[in-house]
């Protein structure tokens, strides 16, 4: 029987996700990890001689050489690195979002169809263990909560927050509800970046449901975790801790709390980032259509790029003074909940330098 060969993989971008990537490709049985790739040579080196591949200052170097990359270069250099990639016949995992604008995303989308490989958006939060378990669970959610935070990360300042970690919110709201977004409300702050670092999000559906997402990146603390509601119950998912609980009802009304059923389903430990590998390279192997496909993750960020539109409405200039801005004391109620959170942020700051 004929051995398998290995599949030869690149990494393009040597930051803090792309060493992730490397880490995980380097460990893999099926994989030959041929190099890393980024602008700065000294980080490619440091990040290629530890897991004994070759270092690349350039995506041509490279792109020759392996069968799919993992592209995790900063979000606007993804259009130019995913259409080299693809356009040399080579299957390409794109970090999210898939691209700045849709008419880049497109571009990709049909390079990938017309080269005939695969085309994966990295929605890492897709394969993280308690998702995949909680699935299971969910059925016909009515009203579903995100709460996304953490603190701030000077890398991530040349987008808002809605393209930094909202997004993977986005995308798996998608997958959660079977109808299309009909309706957005939308409202974002200026912290420490140029961009939106606290955002939150109303989303109607055309079924009813309706799903209230936060995201921030001003928080001391960090913190993951969603709440969905149905008509049977509801599921809590903590994503940082890989958990999922469940609440069902036992009667058709509930007279109190020992009506329902709580349980904590078991959940088979695996790095997200592991998963979601395994799973690109069963997509090479097979022709399948990965989770989510350059569509799909272009659906995620068609959406994300709405909200930001909505927000610009309400567009806050930063300013050095700790006072609420004028724009701001006019919006509803969900600005408020946003400027008590922006309150406290700048209340730790203020104590922490004393």
């Amino acid at each position: 029987m004929t051995q398998e060969k290995n599949i030869k993989f690149g990494v393009i971008g040597a930051g803090k996700i792309g060493t992730f990537h490397t880490r995980t490709l380097a460990k893999m049985k099926g994989v030959t990890l041929v190099g890393v790739c980024d602008p700065d040579s000294m980080r490619a080196q440091k990040l290629a001689w530890e897991h004994n591949c070759t270092p690349y200052t350039k995506p041509e170097e490279l792109v020759g050489q392996v069968d799919a990359v993992i592209v995790a270069a900063p979000t606007q250099l993804h259009h130019k690195i995913g259409m080299y990639c693809l356009e040399h016949n080579v299957h390409t995992l794109v970090e999210k979002p898939i691209a700045v604008t849709m008419e880049e995303a497109r571009d990709l989308i049909q390079a990938a169809k017309r080269h005939e490989v695969v085309l994966q958006v990295g929605h890492v939060e897709r394969f993280n263990p308690a998702v995949v378990e909680a699935t299971k669970y969910i059925k016909d959610p009515r009203f579903i909560t995100i709460n996304r935070q953490g603190p701030y990360d000077g890398r991530m300042a040349n987008i808002s927050v809605v393209l930094d970690l909202m997004i993977h919110d986005l995308d798996l709201i998608y997958t959660l509800v079977p109808s299309e977004v009909v309706h957005v409300e939308a409202v974002g702050l200026s912290v420490f970046s140029p961009h939106e670092d606290i955002a939150n999000v109303r989303l109607h559906f055309a079924n009813g449901a309706v799903a209230d997402i936060t995201a921030s990146r001003a928080s001391f603390e960090r913190a993951r975790y969603m709440h969905l509601f149905q008509p049977d119950g509801y599921v809590s998912v903590d994503f940082m801790n890989a958990r999922v609980k469940t609440y069902r009802k036992e009667k058709s009304v509930v007279t109190n709390m020992n009506d329902l059923t709580v349980s904590y389903p078991k959940i088979e430990k695996q790095l997200p980032i592991t998963a979601e590998i395994l799973h690109f390279i069963d997509c090479i192997k097979t022709a399948k259509t990965p989770a989510p496909s350059g569509e799909k993750g272009s659906k995620a960020l068609e959406l994300a790029l709405e909200i930001l539109e909505k927000m610009n409405r309400f567009d806050v200039p930063k300013t050095g003074h700790l006072h609420t801005p004028k724009p701001l004391q006019t919006l509803n109620t969900v600005a408020r909940a946003a400027q008590a959170v922006l309150d406290e942020t700048i209340g730790h700051l203020k104590g922490d330098a004393k």
